[in-house]
């Protein structure tokens, strides 16, 4: 039976059909509905969110040298956070399968840098599959898994994002119930570091044997076309070849179906023997992979010098089939441009309508403070109209960084987190800040969930990935334990007393916390129809135009013919933030009057 699967969908199918038991990770775009699709569709997955992608690492590591198969889930800078496991893991093995999935980003649609993880996994000595269809993203968790019990490491899956959100047809099988192995405890091989010098050759020995495996694997094979000179005859005049991977493979499929390309379903390590034996038939051949020149690179070193790459497709963004065609030189088409007569209006990123964001940002644009952001939807109140956050690096980099404008002479330096990436590695920050003397504000978003890649649970939410009720952290409790001793816990909604509680944060001698709480209103439960409250109104007879509730930035409010402000009673959420605003008490909730 076939089914038309998103690329994260086949990949979940696949650690279901190849016996996973354990599935961890954290959220995080390209690689989210992975573990989403487990949890909702295959009960026989342990499946959860973790409080970052180390301790996820960390949790499936265990999971995987206890003898279960094991799948760890995250987009490519997840990976950084879990490096350190990353990297000493493939030396003392695992038991039981174990993949773990680097999702990359290329073009920065959701993430704060692009980078190819190819590289980590050189340095890791790890191999690394990369699939080109949805049907192969479901396929390879299987082989992953037996690649990793067969050699006993670690493996890692590259994704792209264009992969992760394709469609296509894959053929559905069944599930096999691998036994568990035996955990037998080797102080040489997991306990003590110092004997890891004596697992070192073994690290080379297994790279060694990846690579002559990597000869002989069909995933890894020449596409000749039909009476094409193979297996070492000279080329053919101006004869072109490609070598690619991943979506990039589907890229050239398009444009040249009857090309010669040699397909790499293991990106690392390479099969010398035969791509130097693909591009001795050829008188050109480009490399197409999306990111960096891994392959590029190791195809140089091995001694091919009639490949072409990135000095034509360029290693920034993501790769199209026009971009490639373009390159090599093809006439690309022009495609109808269907949109070219419809006027769409300019719209930036904004915080959804009834966001309780909106009340700290217009906040903190009103105090005119240096405020180190950090990654989280509030990413946007940077943006107009409120400009209040000034720099965005990594999870959790937002109070660190405060620290250091602080010393570097900011005085009252601002640090503003959601609840997720608090937990995920906001904690050790504060608690260094607080050990140090600092006098800055942080402000936590306390919206109950992870609210950028679509409203997942965590610690602090009270449930888990299959929405089973869960112990919820007290971030007030953890924050005193840290050292805080001015605390504020207030309703997002409230504006004036956000406004007084930042304000009353930021003027006082020693680190000082606001906790903003209020829960996302994407949240199934903060529907209308959920709470029992009617969408808000303004009465036309009590409005004096003063354009008062405009200032709350709300996208539901907008103008009549005759200049009155409107709301849109489907788009309102009834967060009353306009109602506090009004001088004249003319907006109140439908069908029951303005107060």
């Amino acid at each position: 039976m076939k089914e038309l699967l998103l690329g994260n969908e086949a990949i979940a199918r696949g650690a279901w059909e190849a016996g996973v038991k354990f599935a961890a990770g954290y959220p995080g775009t390209p690689s989210t509905e992975i573990l989403e699709t487990l949890a909702r569709q295959y009960p026989e997955v342990d499946s959860q969110w973790s409080a970052n992608e180390k301790v996820a690492f960390e949790e499936g590591m265990g999971a995987a040298i206890g003898g279960l198969r094991v799948l760890v889930t995250m987009k490519m800078v997840g990976l950084n956070v879990a490096a350190d496991s990353f990297m000493v893991f493939p030396y003392s093995g695992t038991n039981g399968g174990f993949v773990v999935i680097s999702a990359d980003d290329p073009g920065m649609h959701s993430s704060q840098n692009e980078q190819d993880n190819r590289y980590l996994a050189l340095m890791a000595k790890v191999p690394v599959l990369e699939p080109s269809t949805a049907q192969e993203c479901k396929d390879f968790i299987k082989l992953g898994m037996e690649i990793s019990e067969q050699f006993s490491v670690p493996v890692m899956m590259r994704t792209t994002t264009r992969l992760a959100h394709h469609k296509g047809m894959v053929e559905l099988g069944e599930r096999v119930e691998v036994p568990k192995k035996n955990f037998v405890p080797d102080a040489k091989r997991f306990s003590v570091p110092i004997y890891r010098t004596l697992l070192r050759p073994g690290v080379e020995k297994r790279i060694a044997d990846l690579r002559e495996y990597a000869e002989t694997t069909p995933i890894n094979r020449a596409e000749w076309p039909r009476g094409a000179g193979k297996k070492g005859q000279p080329p053919a005049k101006g004869s072109v070849g490609f070598v690619t991977c991943s979506i990039a493979y589907q890229y050239v499929r398009e444009i040249m179906p009857d090309a010669s390309v040699f397909r790499l379903g293991m990106s690392h390590p390479l099969p010398p023997r035969a791509l130097k034996e693909f591009c001795a038939a050829h008188e050109t051949v480009y490399v197409v992979e999306e990111g960096e020149p891994f392959i590029e690179e190791r195809l140089a070193a091995m001694g091919v010098a009639n490949i072409v790459g990135k000095s034509i497709f360029g290693v920034i963004g993501e790769y199209s089939p026009e971009r490639i065609a373009q390159a090599i030189g093809l006439n690309v088409p022009d495609k109808p441009d269907f949109g070219k007569e419809i006027t769409m209006l300019p719209r930036p990123p904004m915080f959804c309508i009834g966001c309780g964001h909106r009340t700290v940002f217009d906040a903190l644009r009103q105090l005119k403070v240096t405020v180190a952001g950090d990654i989280g939807c509030y990413t946007m109140g940077a943006l107009p109209p409120y400009e209040a956050s000034h720099t965005t690096f990594c999870m959790g980099a937002s109070i660190s960084t405060a620290f250091g404008l602080e010393r570097a002479g900011h005085d009252r330096a601002v640090a503003i987190i959601g609840d997720s990436t608090f937990v995920h590695s906001g904690i050790p920050p504060l608690i260094d800040a607080v050990y140090n003397g600092s006098s800055l504000t942080l402000i936590i978003l306390d919206n109950s969930t992870t609210g950028m890649t679509g409203q997942q649970p965590h610690a602090s939410a009270g449930k888990t990935l299959r929405g089973k009720p869960a112990p919820k952290l007290d971030i007030e409790g953890l924050v005193r334990a840290a050292g805080v001793k001015e605390v504020q816990v207030v309703d997002t909604w409230e504006r004036k007393e956000v406004v007084r509680a930042i304000r009353s944060a930021v003027a006082h001698e020693g680190p000082a916390v606001v906790i903003a709480t209020g829960p996302c209103m994407r949240l199934p439960e903060m529907k209308l129809s959920e709470r029992g409250e009617k969408p808000y109104f303004i009465d036309e007879s009590l409005c004096t135009k003063c354009d008062a509730c405009f200032k709350v930035w709300c996208p539901a409010i907008t103008r009549t013919s005759e200049g009155f402000p409107v709301i849109d009673p489907i788009e309102c959420t009834a967060c009353t933030v306009c109602a506090q605003v009004c001088p004249v008490d003319a907006i109140g909730p439908m069908g029951g009057g303005c107060p």
